[in-house]
């Protein structure tokens, strides 16, 4: 399947899954890491599965099955930057913005930062290109966002 059918497939997905995470979580009976909880607890057997059926009865490719023997610094990476930051930092940052604010709000603005931060990273850590058509883009998106979301006061409860 086409990588970008497939990001915007993510998009969608994390679009309306956040939008219900924002409903719960403003009516106060369920806090930001209840709903993390719940969240990580209904994925992971999903995942899991996926995972299994991917590697041992679709053999994809992208699924070796000696991935524990990657070695110390890509299983770091994985279990640093994937697990620790990604997995539970930006979700309980997240889940705690969005029980904060409007989700019109909190959304653009991480999900911004999260693009521009990627691109921008990718250029200088990975060594992937960067050309002044992404320069201009990464700051469009981020001037969009501020203008989306600039001004008024964001309400602790709706």
């Amino acid at each position: 399947m086409n990588a970008v059918l497939l990001a915007i497939g993510a998009g969608l997905c994390w679009g309306v899954g956040e939008l219900c995470t924002r409903a719960v979580l403003h009516t106060g009976k369920v806090g930001p890491l209840t709903a993390i909880a719940v969240r990580s607890a209904v994925a992971l057997p999903i995942i899991i599965g996926a995972w299994l059926i991917a590697q041992r009865v679709l053999k994809v490719e992208s699924e070796p099955a000696n991935w524990t023997a990657a070695g110390a610094k890509p299983l770091s990476l994985l279990v640093l930057g994937s697990g620790l930051l990604a997995g539970a930092a930006a979700m309980i940052l997240f889940y705690s913005a969005l029980s904060l604010g409007e989700i019109s709000r909190i959304k653009p603005i991480a999900f911004s930062i999260a693009p521009a931060s990627a691109v921008l990273l990718g250029w200088l850590l990975l060594g992937e290109p960067m050309n002044a058509r992404k320069g201009v883009a990464v700051a469009l998106i981020l001037a969009g966002v501020v203008l989306l979301t600039a001004g008024g006061k964001t309400p602790t409860h709706a």
